[in-house]
């Protein structure tokens, strides 16, 4: 199927998840039309999932779903991205107004035994209330003994190390790390094209259903990595937040003098802050918008003196 002239960066529709952990940042902080009422904690920027598919908003290619784009145009939108059955990665916006259940995502080895998909991931703190924290990997000096006589006990806080997060951290979450985001925190998830997760611990709270949601106590004891003690945040090299086989990360300054260019290669981009011009299109806090890799002029300019924006490619 020929593609139509690709003369701007490809917008999605967000698809607004409503959990019991979410809020109403995501319209307060971005603007973004959320459903009133409702608990949001997740809006899916980009994903390509049997039971969700991101829409283009505007353009040529309006109304087409980005499997249909990956599968009827992936030389011209998505470049020398390996061959898949799907678009590889998965984005969302996640809005912590209470924690998140503490949980686990399966890792290689064990993911198809046990009926799922491995899935590593990456946290960037786009926003966070004074004294938010995130719950990551086994607190120095517990041991999986200790783990599960705390979840007899109704409590596995004491275990899992805890660490204070400010707007600009970022956490690598590979498979099998135990996690959990706390009550506050206003993250950019990136992870590979997975939707396995195995909550082990869920704080003893009721679902909007008024009933406990499931836990996974058996799946999640298998994957945990009991030996993975405090892990820290990360230290970006450079522009380089981080550097997986799955995705690359990079968070850019753009001063108004000077753009920068993503030419030749597929990549996403996220506006942090300011507003970011590519193509006649204007990229605002909160956006994501899709650089195909044949596109004639893939620059971004800021607006202001500074705007900061995330580039995700994919190696």
């Amino acid at each position: 199927m020929p593609s139509p002239s690709l003369t701007q960066p490809i917008t999605f529709e967000p698809i607004f998840m409503e959990r019991v952990w979410g809020g109403h940042r995501l319209q307060e902080f971005y603007g973004k039309d959320l459903p009133s009422g409702r608990p949001i904690g997740e809006s899916w920027e980009i994903v390509d999932r049997p039971e969700a598919q991101s829409v283009v908003r505007d353009g040529p290619l309006r109304g087409k779903s980005l499997h249909e784009l990956w599968t009827h145009h992936r030389p011209d939108i998505f470049g020398d991205v390996p061959d898949g059955r799907r678009f590889p990665l998965l984005i969302k916006l996640l809005d912590a107004r209470e924690k998140l259940s503490v949980q686990v995502h399966p890792p290689n080895e064990l993911a198809a035994e046990l009926g799922g998909e491995a899935k590593t991931e990456f946290w960037y703190i786009a926003d966070a209330d004074p004294g938010a924290e995130l719950f990551v990997g086994m607190r120095r000096g517990s041991t999986r003994q200790h783990f599960e006589q705390a979840l007899r006990r109704g409590d596995v806080a004491e275990h899992v190390h805890r660490i204070a997060v400010q707007p600009g951290d970022g956490m690598f979450l590979p498979s099998g790390r135990v996690h959990a985001i706390g009550a506050g925190n206003l993250i950019v998830e990136i992870q590979q094209n997975s939707d396995t997760t195995y909550r082990v611990f869920d704080w003893n709270r009721l679902g909007t259903d008024g009933k406990p949601r499931d836990l996974h106590i058996e799946e999640s004891l298998r994957c945990i990595d009991f030996a993975d003690y405090e892990p820290a945040l990360t230290k970006p090299r450079s522009e380089i937040l981080v550097r997986h086989d799955h995705f690359q990360v990079e968070k850019w300054k753009l001063g108004s003098k000077r753009p920068a260019t993503t030419q030749g290669k597929v990549a996403i981009v996220f506006c942090l802050s300011g507003e970011i011009q590519c193509a006649g299109v204007t990229i605002k806090p909160g956006e994501f918008v899709l650089l195909p890799s044949s596109l004639g002029d893939s620059s971004l300019r800021a607006s202001s003196d500074e705007s900061e924006l995330l580039r995700i490619t994919i190696p």
